[in-house]
């Protein structure tokens, strides 16, 4: 079991660990009429609005509205963004484990990942909001980790502008993302087809798109703000996650030690975080995610790697998609093919 050197740090307390129940699921009310007067898709079977621009689901709205209204941050404060099926889950393991490890060594039989879910130690404000249970934040201790999949321009001000927090953002090559979003939603919505996610994709309406303008808005603030923003992509973390640990480690202001070096505390954190471990974890095998929608623990756990989606798209579908991505990051920097 790797030693450490910061057992005078804070660390973060699991999102499950805080919240006893008491606090119930009471959605906001008072925006129904805002929402009920936002553009819809008709086309998608997911009940979508289009809020500042954003496709959010319909549920959602009002939680998005209230935490732009009231949600403050803390020194200290760690959000992890992503959009959906980029390796949320992964990073935030990686994130929690990372932060955490003062407390809980990587190797220790007590450690917080191997009987929570990792989204139950890092939680998802735009759901907390949409079901009303924000409260529970006060009762997590600082340093804070949550987790959003909405774009920067409609988050809270002291999110996206605010000196208190720190954002590590992920995403991936939009194949392969496209192709796990397909397999995620259809456990939900099993008459759902592929063709059906690729062209909302495309057509920038599907949920937290459009995807280019998701990307994009993390990734210049990223450029112009490194230190505020660390934007990472899942192939490059997937090709070398001990120096992606490491950077992230040092982004967050808890650097590994030479000791923590030494004893190996990296590489414990990413065998502790590796895709067939939580995978083969009890409480990654059983339990849900979600309150609208229920989403099994084990449908976070699919494949976990890159180019799957040449066993699903076509040549045409994939020559289609990277040509807009290739048309709509002109000029960013940006490439993820």
């Amino acid at each position: 079991m790797a030693g450490t050197e910061t057992t005078s740090l804070q660390v973060p307390m699991a999102f499950k660990d805080a919240d006893d129940g008491t606090i119930p699921v009471r959605p906001p009310t008072e925006y129904a009429a805002a929402v009920a007067s936002l553009p819809t898709n008709p086309a998608s079977k997911l009940k979508l609005r289009c809020y500042q621009g954003v496709w959010v689901l319909e549920d959602w709205v009002p939680g998005i509205i209230a935490m732009q209204r009231s949600f403050s941050t803390r020194p200290g404060d760690v959000v992890l963004a992503s959009f959906p099926k980029c390796g949320t889950t992964w990073l935030k393991a990686l994130i929690f484990a990372t932060m955490a490890r003062a407390a809980y060594p990587p190797a220790s039989p007590a450690h917080p990942l191997r009987r929570l879910n990792p989204h139950d130690c890092v939680i998802l404000l735009d759901r907390l909001f949409a079901v009303g249970r924000e409260a529970v934040l006060e009762r997590l201790p600082s340093p804070r980790l949550m987790c959003t999949h909405m774009p920067l321009s409609v988050l809270p001000p002291s999110i996206s502008r605010g000196p208190d927090c720190k954002i590590v953002y992920i995403c991936r090559d939009q194949k392969d993302m496209v192709v796990s979003m397909w397999h995620f939603v259809k456990r939900a919505q099993p008459d759902m087809s592929l063709e059906e996610v690729f062209e909302t994709v495309c057509q920038g309406t599907c949920f937290a798109g459009p995807v280019w303008d998701h990307i994009l808005g993390y990734w210049r603030v990223s450029n112009a703000e490194p230190n505020r923003v660390l934007f990472l992509t899942y192939e490059q973390m997937l090709q070398d996650p001990v120096d992606k640990v490491r950077k992230l480690a040092q982004f967050l202001g808890r650097p590994f030690s030479d000791i923590e070096e030494e004893a190996g505390a990296v590489a414990e954190i990413v065998e502790l975080c590796s895709f067939e471990n939580l995978k083969n974890l009890e409480a990654n095998k059983k339990g849900s995610q979600g309150v609208f929608l229920k989403f099994p623990h084990d449908s976070y756990f699919r494949k976990g790697v890159v180019g799957d989606w040449v066993n699903h798209l076509t040549p045409e579908m994939a020559i289609r998609l990277d040509a807009i991505f290739e048309e709509k990051f002109n000029g960013s920097g940006l490439a993820l093919s």
